[in-house]
């Protein structure tokens, strides 16, 4: 960044400023104290709390980042690893470890002169260890540059995110004379809107909706913003993407969603948060799978996606997702004369695999608990470490596992019967794409190709034997997937050696498609 932000002073917050607030993080202002810093475009970006929320409840975060857009460049750096480097100078650098230190007194000092919290720390990890740079980032902007160092570092690495003017606008009442209410620009309640979040509406063709999907699963978070023609079965994509952020990690093992997952998690919804704002999605839809189904925690998942995109996740049943997956992966596929029914798709998950049987609708759904990364972490992981490459004992016990579930999926859905297997998500895909030697990933040339059962025991029986390094250095993997994707490809493997299947046809079109189908 070549110019920080100014400091600004401190100031009583005014109706602008809360509705500001009301529409930056989705929800009203919980003890709301003062504005602590202004954005250069004159909204909010940092707010003062109480150290009590008004029911009692204790909330030591003094200074709350509100801005989207900055929130969404900090997600970026923490998901780059800049805490865990900031965290490893602090022990080795004993200046940098003393002024981090009076930063945290700073901080205490501030909150103590509001309330005086016993038993509490300063938030973001002060003084020994960096946990948020949301809070050092906040703590600098109010503070003043020369307080947190910590935080003074991280707002140089930002990009000067007010240069696209105001994140939030002004509220106006629609002018009911408007024959056009779709129009840019024009702006309504947000609370009107599923997620109390989003302040414009944008331009979208007569008889579509704009509509956000999230899913969020064990291995990786997506995110979709489509228009949806409920009459016409027509949807188009405005934007689509996938963050790795292992949410599962060590849930099979401990029942608990870890505190580094959550927090890569909640630094994708941030900057999925900024996309929705930016394209106008109106509605809003949260999925959350198997990884959150499971944790004994998952009450800390939930709060966390609330207070970054004001709206709750849906903690769905395997077979809720079963059908979402359905529905996206089949709707275009009608009327195709090459595509056999009855359709049975594979939704091939981090912790979890669905299937699913229809021939229009769904007939029967079943999910079991096998998936990339649960399949990874059972069978692959030795000392902390995946075995590189496996053993043939780890590989059989593995295989042994898959075969158990499906056993078990059989009992409720015909896998024989079915004519056209249909194979989703990142292992199928990734799976795909190294069988046509893909340079890198096409998701077009990816989207309904055909890989023969051939060709994936070829690339499973290669992955397996793969050392790491050898899987990360495929063109079009993923890194995210470099440990797993052998698991996930032997699912697939056995999948098709189990129904018979000659070949699967590729989906990108999965459980976003049929969350986003679901909103319209």
């Amino acid at each position: 960044m070549e110019t920080p932000p100014p400091p600004t002073p401190r100031t009583e917050p005014t109706d602008a400023d809360v509705e500001a607030f009301k529409q930056q993080l989705g929800r009203p202002p919980r003890g709301l104290r003062a504005i602590a810093h202004r954005c250069p475009c004159g909204q909010p970006d940092v707010v003062e709390t109480a150290p009590r929320l008004p029911d009692g409840t204790p909330f030591p975060t003094t200074y709350y980042l509100t801005c989207p857009r900055a929130a969404s460049a900090i997600g970026t750096l923490e998901a780059d690893g800049v805490m865990k480097e900031m965290t490893e100078r602090l022990g080795s650098d004993p200046e940098l470890a003393a002024a981090y230190r009076a930063a945290h007194e700073d901080y205490i000092r501030r909150r103590d002169e509001i309330e005086v919290l016993e038993g509490f720390p300063s938030a973001g990890g002060m003084p020994d260890r960096v946990k948020c740079l949301h809070v050092l980032v906040a703590h600098s902007l109010a503070a003043g540059p020369g307080v947190n160092p910590l935080g003074d570092e991280a707002i140089a690495m930002l990009p000067e995110w007010w240069r696209k003017g105001p994140c939030v606008q002004p509220l106006q009442a629609p002018d009911p004379a408007d024959e056009h209410p779709g129009e840019q620009g024009a702006v309504f309640d947000p609370a009107e809107v599923r997620s109390g979040f989003f302040a414009h509406r944008p331009l979208v063709a007569e008889g579509f909706t704009r509509v956000a999907a999230v899913d969020c699963g064990t291995n990786s978070i997506r995110l979709l913003v489509a228009d949806v023609n409920p009459a016409t079965g027509e949807l188009l994509e405005l934007d689509r993407r996938m963050t790795i952020v292992r949410l599962g990690q060590g849930v099979d093992r401990t029942g608990r969603l870890a505190p580094e997952a959550l927090e890569r998690t909640f630094a994708a919804c941030r900057e999925y948060a900024d996309v929705i704002r930016e394209l106008g999605g109106a509605s809003v839809r949260f999925v959350a799978t198997s990884a959150s189904r499971d944790a004994e925690n998952r009450d800390e998942f939930v709060r966390g996606v609330v207070d970054i995109l004001g709206v709750e996740p849906e903690v769905i049943s395997g077979g809720q997702e079963a059908e979402f997956s359905f529905t996206g992966a089949t709707k275009e596929l009608k009327g195709r004369e090459d595509m056999a029914r009855p359709y049975l798709v594979v939704d091939i998950g981090g912790g979890s695999t669905e299937f699913v049987v229809g021939d229009g609708h769904v007939s029967a759904a079943r999910s079991v608990d096998v998936g990339c990364v649960r399949m990874t972490e059972r069978h692959l992981v030795h000392d902390g470490k995946v075995s590189d490459p496996p053993t043939e004992e780890q590989i059989a016990a593995m295989r042994a596992d898959i075969e158990a579930a499906l056993d078990l999926a059989e009992e409720t859905v015909p896998l024989r019967e079915a004519r056209t297997l249909v194979g989703l998500a990142g292992s199928v895909t990734t799976v795909s794409a190294i069988a046509q030697d893909l340079p890198e990933y096409d998701s077009e040339r990816i989207h309904h190709s055909r890989i023969s059962r051939e060709r994936v025991r070829e690339i499973t029986e290669r992955l397996l034997r793969s050392t790491h390094a050898e899987r990360a250095a495929i063109p079009s993997m993923h890194p995210g997937r470099v440990d797993v994707i052998g698991a996930g490809a032997l699912v697939l493997l056995a999948i098709m050696e189990r129904t018979g299947a000659e070949e699967v046809v590729v989906s990108e079109h999965d459980i976003l498609d049929g969350i986003a189908w679901s909103v319209a």
